[in-house]
């Protein structure tokens, strides 16, 4: 989904950063866990006894969090995604792969390996993002 530019609040994203800040600060202390999205879910499948509860409560959460945004009406995000279904699957994939190949994701890596200054995740996330913007570019400009 694109951000509306015409409509775009930054006092939006200012609080939606310090809920996703909280929220992995929070898991940390209680639980002793990194809020990395790829490690969350690809532990659900292996999971046993009380790990899989905050497991299922978060990703719960994940799902839940746009659409309750929608029903309040809060969500000024544009529903065109320009596309093909086939672009999508394979862009899903590759970032998946690369989730798995950097040993975590944006989350993880980006959100709390950066704030804890870990060396790993420095690289990680100028890996990524210059991906990003490679492959962005590339489809856009040249493709």
């Amino acid at each position: 989904m694109w951000t509306d530019i015409a409509t775009f609040d930054p006092w939006t994203s200012f609080f939606g950063g310090i809920l996703i800040g909280l929220a992995a600060v929070l898991l940390l202390a209680v639980n002793g866990k990194i809020a990395g999205i790829s490690g969350i879910l690809g532990g659900l499948f292996t999971a046993r006894g009380a790990d899989v509860g905050w497991r299922i409560a978060f990703i719960a959460g994940l799902i839940a969090s746009p659409l309750l945004l929608r029903l309040t009406h809060f969500d000024n995000t544009v529903d065109d995604v320009n596309g093909t279904l086939t672009a999508l699957l394979l862009g899903g994939f590759l970032v998946g792969f690369g989730a798995r190949l950097g040993s975590g994701c944006t989350s993880g890596h980006g959100v709390v390996g950066l704030s804890r200054l870990s060396r790993r995740s420095i690289v990680a996330t100028l890996s990524f993002m210059t991906a990003g913007f490679l492959v962005v570019n590339l489809v856009r400009h040249v493709l």
